[in-house]
């Protein structure tokens, strides 16, 4: 990446961090088959263990750990899998997890994009399982998991934009992501507090997910989760320095009033497409993104925002605004300078 770059799409990936490069590295010389008898074999599946106790301490998790290719797959496992009476969930989910559940019945939210609770404690059905982001992947919006009245209720918490960075829900299964916390993309993890909850499929990860683990990338991943800094409270501050900057040029900030984590805002240039942004920001060097980096490519209108009672026309002028460790006071002029400039040239 050019250095007179500023990345500002952190939720879409983040650079791996020096100790998950240094564990991937060391990781690479352990080329054996962890499922192998041998004594190769064997020092590989001791590493891969030591990373799965690793890694559930880092997250301070119980339950079980299976190791998938990102959060992606562990949300088709856990969601396809499950043995539960029925999956609800809501309409501002990521797209991984709307392909695999019906659409009938999800609950509705409100203009800041947070589930009716209401909505799930009076649902009678028998294993219910709702699934819901703990932060949602536009808007950064922390849904109120805490508050949900769980009874017999299952709670799968896609957690690929909080783990590594806010304490993991009280959950029946959580779906992570590596690269969305500093270790190396095509690795991920499905946290589950019961087996007896999944279908079992045969072949490793004890029978629940097929296909050689992939050793170096799960050292990294140990790594970048042992190695997270408390950068957050830095995050906030840049954060509403942005937000009032951006209000103050005659923009808005979506979901302004809602619980938002520190590293992930979206903002409207009311009178400019996303589109047209995205190419003006890029031109001057800044990336950022509309949407999901999974849907942004097409460039359609977020689901997220019409969900959250945006018009088609509102909702394409929308562009998500992503912070990292690195992120400093001036990356944010930078950004800043650029967005006035090109608000008022798109004023009438």
């Amino acid at each position: 990446m050019a250095a007179d770059r500023l990345y500002l799409d952190h939720a879409a990936t983040t650079p791996m961090l020096g100790q998950a490069k240094a564990a991937m590295i060391a990781g690479l010389e352990r080329w054996a088959n962890p499922s192998s008898p041998h004594g190769d074999g064997r020092a590989a599946r001791a590493a891969l263990e030591d990373a799965r106790r690793r890694i559930a301490a880092a997250l301070g998790w119980a339950g079980h750990v299976l190791f998938t290719s990102g959060a992606s797959e562990a949300i088709a496992i856990g969601l396809t899998r499950a043995k539960a009476g029925r999956i609800a969930t809501s309409p501002v989910e990521h797209d991984s997890v709307l392909r695999v559940t019906p659409q009938a019945g999800r609950l509705a939210v409100d203009a800041d994009g947070l589930i009716n609770l209401a909505a799930v404690r009076i649902d009678p059905i028998p294993q219910l399982m709702l699934a819901i982001q703990h932060v949602n992947n536009e808007t950064g919006v922390i849904q109120p998991l805490d508050r949900i009245e769980r009874g017999n209720l299952l709670l799968f918490a896609d957690c690929a934009q909080s783990a590594g960075k806010l304490p993991l829900p009280d959950a029946d299964m959580i779906a992570i992501s590596a690269h969305k916390f500093g270790g190396p993309p095509g690795v991920g993890a499905l946290l589950i507090r019961d087996l007896a909850l999944l279908e079992p499929s045969g072949g490793q990860e004890q029978g629940y997910r097929a296909g050689t683990e992939n050793l170096p990338g799960i050292l990294s991943m140990a790594a970048a989760l042992e190695a997270r800094a408390d950068w957050l409270a830095v995050a906030a501050r840049l954060r509403a320095r942005l937000d009032a900057a951006i209000e103050a040029a005659g923009g808005q900030v979506i979901a302004r009033d809602a619980p938002r984590i520190a590293s992930i805002a979206s903002y409207r240039m009311p009178g400019l497409s996303a589109r047209a942004q995205l190419i003006q920001f890029d031109l001057a060097g800044i990336s950022v993104s509309a949407g999901s980096a999974c849907s942004s490519g097409s460039l359609k209108t977020s689901h997220v925002l019409r969900a959250m009672n945006y018009d088609e026309r509102a909702a394409g002028e929308v562009v998500r605004v992503s912070f990292g460790p690195a992120t400093g006071e001036a990356d944010i002029d930078r950004f800043l300078a650029q967005w006035t400039a090109m608000a008022e040239r798109a004023r009438p």
